[in-house]
């Protein structure tokens, strides 16, 4: 089976967190679920180096990476992923969407209404257990 490596981002701003929602694709198990934002780490990039490459071609957004937040291991049907999970800040919320079909900024109490992609929901879990806003 595949393995993917994927940095993704939980961005703050105003204690609120970004939640992007996925396009539609072939992948019915993550179609148009909702994600923390991020992407495939490219040869010879750190983490944080592409986390902060994936959220400005993504959504025009420049981020701050404040700390490493957890690991998640999912096994979906077609790959497995491994996603390492950031901190981030932002100085703004001008999102320019280029890949997702919406976005939405939520407090901490509104993120679990969303439909997540499965490898999201430790995090989402884990941000409410935590309560870092």
């Amino acid at each position: 089976m595949k393995k993917v490596f994927v940095v993704a981002g939980v961005i703050i701003n105003e204690k609120k967190i970004l939640c992007a929602q996925r396009s539609k694709n072939n992948l019915n198990y993550i179609s148009k679920k909702f994600e923390f934002p991020g992407g495939k780490i490219e040869k010879f990039e750190t983490d944080e180096q592409c986390l902060k490459r994936e959220i400005l071609e993504e959504l025009s957004l420049e981020i701050e990476i404040n700390d490493f937040y957890m690991l998640v291991n999912h096994i979906y049907p077609d790959f497995k992923l491994n996603m390492k999970v950031y901190l981030c800040s932002s100085k703004n919320r001008n999102v320019i969407l280029k890949e997702h079909i919406s976005c939405k900024w939520l407090s901490l109490k509104k993120i679990s209404n969303l439909d997540w992609a499965e490898a999201d929901l430790p995090v989402v879990r884990k941000l409410l257990i935590d309560k870092i806003i």
